[in-house]
């Protein structure tokens, strides 16, 4: 497999400090990325300017470190279930330490691990994850708010959703509770495909389709990022943008045999 990318954040128009974070883990050879792939991690924080930034800052590297000193060859599902639970148990031992008594700093988080033909994709709160395909988006992760909980259980359909006052409040969050149970799911992927990672300050101003129409046909993913950005600021700019775009220029097909990859032809 290899990939391209590019990131890019940005303040917006009424923030003064960026509470997003985001960080990668590059495979530098083709061993390492038969052994291990490629990582890419975004985070949102809240809890206030300082402690928001700490804890997106804190998960991140967090989900970086534990994947570089990942075994070989270990499961992607069960590798970003674990790195997960590690970045939580570091957000609330960094808001005991900031003096936030673990209850006032979280974040969310986003990430998705490339090895082979398949994307690992596990979240946690808002933060999404976006798969760009022959010009159409498939949203990959489900909010974890409390108006998308009501849509889920009927209360609430998706328009009455999006103009809820508890659309931007998190049901599930790094830092929050001792423990977290991230949502962590497996896909194929193909040459031309494109992963959107992105904050709540993108998603919340541009749709997939438009993400889709800026991201297809092989174009420049810098200039398609800055794009999306002037987007998202031009229709409100409230919040801090930030966004991952990763194309995959080529895939190693496999198969899995007792837990252990073989080239398909």
């Amino acid at each position: 497999m290899n990939v391209e990318f590019t990131q890019l954040t940005d303040l917006g128009k009424v923030r003064e400090g960026n509470e997003d974070y985001f960080g990668y883990v590059l495979a530098a050879t083709a061993e390492r990325a038969s052994s291990h792939g490629w990582l890419f991690a975004l985070a949102d924080g809240v809890g206030g300017h300082e402690l928001g930034e700490i804890a997106s800052h804190t998960a991140v590297e967090s989900m970086l470190a534990g994947f570089r000193e990942a075994a070989a060859g270990e499961s992607h599902l069960a590798l970003l279930t674990r790195l997960v639970q590690t970045a939580n148990a570091r957000v609330v031992d960094a808001g005991h330490v900031a003096g936030a008594g673990g209850t006032s700093m979280a974040t969310t988080l986003v990430a998705c691990a490339l090895r082979y033909d398949r994307v690992t994709v596990a979240h946690v709160g808002d933060s999404r994850c976006y798969l760009i395909r022959r010009s159409e988006a498939n949203l990959l992760t489900r909010d974890h708010t409390v108006a998308s909980e009501q849509v889920r259980l009927g209360l609430l359909s998706r328009d009455e959703a999006a103009e809820s006052e508890n659309r931007h409040l998190l049901s599930r969050s790094l830092g929050s509770e001792l423990f977290v149970k991230p949502e962590v799911n497996e896909h194929q992927v193909f040459p031309g495909d494109v992963l959107v990672l992105c904050s709540d300050g993108l998603h919340g101003s541009v749709s997939g389709s438009e993400m889709a129409a800026l991201t297809s046909h092989g174009g420049d993913l810098a200039a398609a990022a800055q794009r999306l950005v002037d987007i998202a600021n031009q229709r409100d700019g409230s919040d801090n943008i930030s966004l991952q775009l990763i194309r995959v220029r080529s895939v190693e097909r496999v198969g899995m045999y007792r837990g252990r990859p073989y080239r398909l032809p």
